[in-house]
C-alpha cells in the first residue's frame, strides 16, 4: 500500500486529481513541479513519492516563500527561486540528470491575479507591474514607455488574437505619451475608450492585459523552452504534464509534444535519407483533458484550464 505522508490542508488546485492520475507518481520517483505557486500540487506529488525527491521551482520570490512554508513538513521537497525555461541547469546544479516526471501549470497564478499590487487584473486599481519574477527590471509599465506602434500590434495580434489590434495599440501609446498610461485602470481605460465602449469593460480588455503580461515575462518562450528541457530530462517511462489556459499555451504545449512523437528523419544534402530516429514520446491524451463540472462550479477559474499528457519511450521502442 502506497504511504500517503502527512496530509496538507489548502486550496484544491486545478485539475488536482488529473494530475495525479497522469504523472502516475512512484513513491520513490523524482519529479519536478515547474510552477508550484502555492504549492498545491506540489503537497500531492511530495504526499505520494515519500521515499522520493521532488523539486519545486517558481519565477516568483512571493510563491516560493509560501510555498517552502506549505511544504516545509516534507524534507524530501527542494523550493527553488528559478524559471522553468532553464531546467537543465537547475537540476544539474541539483545533481539531477533524469527525472520520473515533470509538471508545467503555465500562466499566471490565482495569488497574482487577486494581489493588486501586481497588477496583473484589470479588475482592481494597480500599479502597471505584471512581472511574474519581481526581481526582473522589465515591468509592464517600463515595457509600454518604450514599445514601438508596429510591436505592440504584432504582440496584440500574436498573444491575445486582438481584432483590432492596431487601433488599441495606437489608442494605448496615445494615452502615453500624454502621460495618462499610470494604472492598470489606465490600460483599461485605454482599450475601452480605443473601442468606443464607456460603461462596461469588453473581453477586449482582459486579452490585452494577456498580450502585454505574455510579453513582459516571456512567457511562450519560456514555455517551449522548459518543454524541450523536460522531455529530454525524462526517465524512460517518465511523463510530462502540462496544464494551460489559453490557446496559445495550449498550442505551444501540443506542438512540442506532437514534435517527440513522430519519427524524426535526417536527410543528406542530396536529398537521401540519412537515419530516422524513433519517437520519444508517446501521447497519453490525443485530446486535451479539461475539468470536471463540478470542478468548474467550484473554481470558475478552471473553466479554462487545458491538460496534456505524454511519456517517453525507451530508445530502442516505437510507437
Amino acid at each position: 500500500m502506497t504511504q500517503t505522508g502527512p496530509v496538507v490542508s489548502g486550496h484544491v488546485p486545478v485539475l488536482a486529481e488529473e494530475v495525479l492520475h497522469w504523472l502516475r507518481v512512484r513513491e520513490d520517483g523524482v519529479y519536478v513541479d515547474g510552477t508550484v505557486g502555492a504549492g498545491g500540487h506540489a503537497a500531492l506529488i511530495a504526499q505520494r513519492a515519500p521515499r522520493g525527491k521532488l523539486v519545486a521551482l517558481d519565477r516568483d520570490p512571493e510563491a516560493v516563500l509560501v510555498a517552502r512554508r506549505r511544504l516545509q513538513i516534507f524534507p524530501h521537497v527542494t523550493v527553488l527561486h528559478a524559471n522553468y525555461g532553464n531546467l537543465e541547469e537547475i537540476l544539474r546544479e541539483q545533481g539531477i540528470t533524469q527525472v520520473d516526471g515533470v509538471l508545467i501549470d503555465a500562466g499566471v497564478s490565482s495569488m497574482q491575479l487577486d494581489d493588486p499590487r501586481r497588477g496583473f487584473s484589470f479588475q482592481s486599481e494597480g500599479p502597471l507591474d505584471m512581472r511574474m519574477d519581481t526581481d526582473q527590471e522589465l515591468s509592464a509599465r517600463t515595457y509600454l514607455e518604450h514599445v514601438s506602434l508596429e510591436e505592440l500590434t504584432q504582440i496584440l495580434r500574436t498573444y491575445g488574437d486582438v481584432r483590432p489590434a492596431h487601433r488599441i495599440a495606437r489608442t494605448i501609446l496615445d494615452w502615453r505619451e500624454q502621460g495618462n498610461l499610470q494604472t492598470t485602470s489606465d490600460l483599461a481605460a485605454a482599450v475601452q475608450q480605443a473601442l468606443g465602449v464607456k460603461k462596461k469593460q469588453p473581453e477586449e480588455v482582459r486579452v490585452v492585459f494577456q498580450a502585454i503580461r505574455i510579453a513582459v515575462n516571456e512567457e511562450y518562450r519560456c514555455l517551449e523552452s522548459g518543454l524541450h528541457q523536460a522531455i529530454h530530462l525524462l526517465a524512460a517511462g517518465g511523463r510530462i504534464v502540462a496544464i494551460s489556459f489559453h490557446s496559445g499555451e495550449d498550442r505551444i504545449v501540443k506542438n512540442v509534444l506532437k514534435q517527440y512523437a513522430v519519427p524524426r528523419r535526417f536527410y543528406y544534402p542530396d536529398g537521401r535519407l540519412q537515419e530516422e530516429v524513433p519517437p520519444l514520446l508517446k501521447i497519453l491524451t490525443p485530446h486535451p483533458v479539461r475539468p470536471s463540472q463540478e470542478e468548474q462550479r467550484r473554481n470558475p477559474r478552471a473553466k479554462s484550464a487545458r491538460l496534456r499528457a505524454a511519456e517517453k519511450l525507451p530508445e530502442e521502442e516505437g510507437p
